[in-house]
């Protein structure tokens, strides 16, 4: 019996099965098409880089403005919230008690020291004086016949016909009425003074207010509310907070000739108010707070400062001369701190990490990192980082063209309040 080689049966619905060597040279093919593949899209990538990328998904030079840095003058301020404090307020009030019988001023008018608002009943106090004038006609008539009485004894004590004691009482009488009468003649003044007091006089000039009694009401000096306040707005004060760190500017500068001036703008900040000059500050730094109370005065004429009222507050402490500045908009702000992007000759942007001092409402002081002339970028920044390429003005470029980067997650600008960046 000859030998047969062993075979696997083949089922029909199988398909016969790859040589080894087959199987071999299939993978390598797979494995070269793959790295090709990868080589393929490294290529392609750098060269999307190279060239500003395709209209799909690249990022094409970022469209910018720019501005070079400048040297000026640079305004060290004091920005702070005010609040608009009369000088001096004053309830006023009855100094008797009685019934108001007349009220003669019109609420929310202008009124002068010593002017009269308001009138209680006199008829009281009129009696009262009429009585103590009574009394000092009485007195006086007895004293001037005890004087005589008293002449007379002196002469019958030297004719030895009256003891002398009779003469000592006479004379101890006379000096009583003569306290009596001074006494008679105090009582009319302070009878006088309560008639005059049942006219309710203004203590201080300024802007009387709503009116708290009215006429039949029985007032007395205890009443809380009085008869109306008037607060004193010609000259007025305006209180406001100061940064620690200004207290030795502020010293100086307020010991310098006619002081720091103080202006005041409304809540808005759009509309300038007044013009004053700094009055003082508080003896201690609040430790909540680190600021000191500080107060300013101003001349009201107009009447645009009105007591209570909340304002915008900026004081000149001193002006920083030939210092480097840009536009706000200039400067970001990241986890490296304060930058600007610096354009480089080749269009493309360096990020450039700046001190920044005080502020204008449009220019930041540059205290070092950047030199007068240097072109910085202005608009258009938020989409840059270290090294980008950008055009010059013009319109923003492509849809990703202010996405991502190192600025776009830093989109606000950066400001510094005045105080204390002066350093």
């Amino acid at each position: 019996m000859n030998a047969v080689e062993a075979s696997t049966p083949v089922s029909p619905d199988q398909d016969p099965p790859i040589p080894r060597a087959r199987r071999t040279k299939r993978t390598v093919l797979i494995a070269v098409v793959i790295i090709l593949a990868f080589v393929g899209l490294a290529l392609g990538a750098r060269w999307l880089a190279k060239s500003g990328g395709d209209r799909r998904g690249g990022r094409p030079p970022a469209a910018v403005n720019i501005a070079p840095a400048t040297k000026g003058d640079m305004p060290v301020t004091v920005a702070a919230l005010g609040t608009v404090q009369p000088i001096v307020t004053a309830t006023v009030r009855t100094q008797l008690s009685g019934v108001l019988f007349k009220i003669m001023f019109q609420e929310g008018q202008m009124v002068r020291q010593g002017q009269i608002l308001a009138q209680i009943d006199q008829r009281p106090y009129k009696l009262a004086l009429d009585q103590a004038r009574a009394n000092l006609a009485r007195d006086q008539a007895q004293l001037v016949a005890a004087r005589l009485d008293l002449n007379r004894y002196q002469t019958l004590l030297k004719q030895d016909s009256i003891a002398s004691q009779q003469v000592d009482t006479q004379r101890a009488t006379v000096g009583q009425l003569v306290g009596t009468v001074a006494a008679d003649r105090a009582a009319i003044g302070t009878a006088a003074l309560n008639l005059d007091y049942t006219a309710i006089k203004a203590p201080i000039s300024g802007r009387v207010g709503i009116r708290q009694v009215d006429i039949g009401n029985y007032l007395t000096p205890s009443d809380t509310n009085g008869v109306a306040i008037i607060t004193q707005i010609d000259p007025i004060d305006v209180s406001f907070a100061v940064p620690q760190a200004q207290l030795s500017a502020i010293g100086q500068g307020a010991g310098a000739g006619s002081g720091l001036a103080v202006e005041t703008r409304d809540q808005n900040n759009a509309t300038r108010l007044a013009t004053g000059r700094f009055l003082t500050f508080d003896n201690q730094v609040d430790a909540t707070t680190g600021t000191v109370k500080a107060k300013a005065r101003f001349a009201n004429a107009g009447n645009v400062l009105f007591p209570g009222a909340f304002v915008n507050v900026s004081m000149l402490v001193q002006t920083l001369h030939d210092v480097v500045t840009v536009p706000v908009s200039a400067v970001r702000h990241g986890s490296q701190g304060d930058f600007v992007f610096v354009v480089k000759p080749d269009n493309t942007v360096k990020l450039t990490v700046v001190k920044v001092g005080p502020s204008t409402a449009d220019r930041l002081a540059i205290l070092s990192g950047l030199d007068a002339g240097t072109p910085v970028v202005i608009e258009g920044a938020d989409g840059l980082e270290d090294g980008a390429s950008i055009n010059k003005g013009g319109k923003r470029g492509g849809a990703n063209g202010n996405r991502g980067g190192q600025g776009g997650g830093e989109r606000q600008h950066h400001r510094r309040n005045n105080a204390g960046n002066a350093g």
